[in-house]
């Protein structure tokens, strides 16, 4: 599996916790391993499980670096993608921050559309931003 494989699996997982607030990460992920719907790697396990457990935190972050938006007003698929990449440019300091940007982007134009795909670059831009300060 690549790891545009695993970031995709990783953002259908939590896309998935979306729809199932009050489910763990870990039962989320059972039930897809359970139904063969895909693999899970370690990488999966890890960004997803970070993911989960710091929540607050990443959608703190996002929150921040909103412009004239809530977070209850971002789009289901927006809000996981940008979730997910967060994570990574907080906690994974071996993935180039420039990668889960171009990651992100392309996640959201392949689930969603080009205009979520350009406020998910710009939200990414600006945490971005706001990290290395």
């Amino acid at each position: 599996m690549t790891r545009h494989e695993a970031r995709e699996t990783a953002f259908i997982i939590l896309f998935e916790k979306l729809f199932r607030p009050d489910d763990g990460i870990d039962e989320i992920v059972s039930s897809a391993e359970e139904s063969e719907f895909f693999q899970v790697d370690d990488f999966i396990l890890s960004v997803t499980g970070k993911a989960g457990e710091k929540q607050d935190e990443i959608d703190g972050m996002i929150e921040k670096n909103l412009v004239g938006w809530t977070i209850k007003r971002i789009s289901k698929v927006s809000l996981a993608v940008l979730r997910l990449a967060v994570c990574e440019i907080l906690y994974f300091d071996d993935i180039p921050v420039s990668v889960s940007i171009n990651e992100a982007v392309e996640i959201t134009k392949k689930y969603s559309t080009a205009q979520d795909a350009s406020f998910v670059n710009g939200v990414l831009g600006s945490v971005s931003k706001s990290v290395s300060e």
